[in-house]
């Protein structure tokens, strides 16, 4: 085994963890961006009306991308433990 393969494994599974969380982090991130735009139009500022419909956005996130998540990290785990 080449001596630099661990450190390319785990570069490799770094970039996977940024790239698999990146649309559950896009779309609470664009939501907050909308909620906030509406809160300060409208002047409320209720905490729950900020962290719910956030919390909605990222479970359909996450169903949404849940087999493209399971297709990429079986692939990553196949290739790394050589399967």
């Amino acid at each position: 085994m080449d001596p630099a393969a661990p450190f390319a494994l785990a570069r490799e599974a770094l970039i996977l963890a940024i790239a698999l969380g990146l649309p559950t982090v896009a779309a609470a991130a664009l939501l907050g961006l909308i909620g906030s735009a509406i809160q300060s139009a409208t002047s409320l500022q209720d905490a729950a009306i900020a962290h719910l419909p956030k919390l909605v956005t990222v479970v359909v996130a996450v169903a949404i991308a849940a087999p493209w998540i399971g297709r990429t990290i079986v692939a990553f785990a196949t290739r790394a433990f050589g399967g």
